[in-house]
């Protein structure tokens, strides 16, 4: 009886923490429908509204560089109630936004939660979990953004109104509720029983585990947490980590968060219902529900890939996603290149090529990225090169998001222009054909450096780089 308490009480904590990715997802999507309509509503264009989105990214980058030192010293649960606090302020400072660069600075004040809860969320239920259900219920961070991401959509479409300029601001209000969700159910959660130890904290610690794992393994994951503390005060800094033998793992972790950005995800992710109005689309509603449909795609090929990754290998899906990005990216470019042409057609067409891109992203590349940077470091640095892998993200999509319009406009051949509600816009096709070439590039880089780690221990993948051997044949080692 007293497992079946810990049981449900430890879903429930992780369930409540998990609340962090669904709001990390909604801020990153929510941006999507409100463009639309703070657009007019401020008289901006494509460039102004490229910096507004890269605000939240640039805030992103700031959490993630000082979230580890933080939550080292006021606890991984303190974090998460502060995170909880950003999320509810910028949401409002957001809608009540009165300028552009008002709506900036919101962003990136917002921006410092997302950034803050990417590493707080995960470690915190890492720390909290039983070893028999942990990678489950990690696993479910992942899962949370994804629909956050669909529950932002679905909120977007619920206020868009085109006979309503304001709107937009209700967009972003509604953050407000999974924030103090949040923050009330972690208000009555405990500290993690690592962090616990880390202060000499042992009772409470003890007391900690024994209302999350079974009685009689209290103690057992007691000593394995006093173990992994002292391997980690055993881990090497920075300068071990740029030694020669760790040259592959390095490239592999900022190259596959590289091309999981640089193929363009965060274009569909951040300007949605922009680009399906240049697909065809009439009104902002329209595009917005049009949007929804993302995703749910989203989600669901997200759920498969929990199970395709440990089936298929790495390298397989690497190379099946990475090929189907790029084959849908060049269709979708000359979808939009003969947009004049094709009529409706094309705007129905145009949606079921993204929706076919976010499927082979959601199977491949999009979860490969997080799994392989845990996977390709040594104990002694594997803190660091993750973070380094996590920081990369960051820095390719706030690059992507900012250039996005930009790469339009540039691209756009003369005679290819699109009207959008009445205005001239660029043709996104170059674009999609630039991410394409980018996904191309990914499939030759992809040969000599993505590794095949499935089945082969941790202590082998270590043991390989020492060596001297190459990515490549990783797997192919006794």
């Amino acid at each position: 009886m007293k497992t079946g308490h810990n049981k449900l009480l430890v879903y429930f904590t992780a369930t409540t923490a998990a609340t962090g990715g669904l709001l990390f997802g909604f801020d990153t999507g929510v941006i999507s429908g409100a463009i639309p309509y703070f657009q007019p509503y401020f008289n901006i264009g494509d460039s102004a509204v490229e910096s507004i989105t890269t605000a939240g990214l640039a805030g992103a980058i700031v959490g993630a560089l000082f979230c580890g030192r933080i939550t080292d010293l006021l606890g991984r649960r303190a974090v998460i109630l502060a995170s909880a606090v950003i999320f509810a302020v910028g949401a409002l400072w957001s809608g009540l936004a009165a300028s552009p660069a008002q709506l900036i600075a919101a962003r990136l004040f917002l921006g410092i939660a997302i950034g803050v809860s990417s590493f707080a969320v995960p470690l915190y239920i890492a720390e909290i979990s039983p070893a028999r259900i942990r990678g489950r219920l990690v696993s479910m961070f992942q899962l949370m953004i994804t629909i956050g991401i669909l529950v932002s959509y679905l909120s977007d479409l619920f206020f868009a109104d085109d006979a309503n300029p304001d709107c937009w601001r209700p967009m972003f209000y509604i953050g407000v509720v999974p924030a103090v969700i949040l923050f009330a159910g972690m208000w009555f959660l405990p500290e993690t029983p690592c962090w616990l130890l880390l202060k000499g904290r042992e009772d409470e610690s003890r007391r900690t585990l024994s209302r999350i794992e079974d009685p009689d393994m209290a103690e057992t994951s007691l000593a394995q947490i006093k173990a992994r503390i002292a391997e980690d005060k055993a881990q090497a800094g920075w300068r071990e980590i740029f030694k020669p033998w760790l040259r592959n793992a390095l490239i592999i972790a900022v190259g596959i968060m590289f091309f999981q950005q640089s193929v363009g995800i965060n274009t569909i992710m951040y300007y949605c219902p922009k680009i399906f109005l240049m697909a065809g689309f009439a009104d902002n509603i329209s595009a917005i529900g049009a949007s929804v449909g993302v995703g749910i795609v989203n989600v669901v090929f997200t759920v498969v890939a929990l199970s395709f990754v440990d089936r298929i290998g790495r390298r397989k899906l690497y190379f099946l996603g990475m090929s189907g990005i790029a084959a849908s990216l060049i269709c979708l470019a000359m979808c939009f290149a003969f947009n004049h042409s094709m009529g409706e057609a094309g705007k129905w067409l145009s949606i079921l090529l993204v929706f076919l891109y976010i499927i082979f992203f959601a199977v491949s590349i999009g979860p490969l990225g997080w799994l392989i940077i845990t996977e390709i470091f040594p104990l002694k640095v594997r803190g660091l090169g993750s973070s380094i892998g996590s920081l990369s993200v960051w820095i390719f999509n706030s690059i992507v998001a900012f250039t996005f319009f930009k790469i339009v406009k540039a691209l756009t051949l003369p005679g290819t222009e699109i009207t959008v509600q009445g205005e001239q816009s660029g043709n996104p096709a170059g674009a999609f054909l630039f991410y394409a070439l980018i996904a191309l590039a990914g499939l030759v880089w992809g040969y000599f450096y993505i590794p095949e780690t499935k089945g082969v221990p941790l202590e082998k993948i270590e043991k390989h780089w020492q060596e001297g051997g190459s990515p490549r044949t990783l797997s192919k080692q006794d």
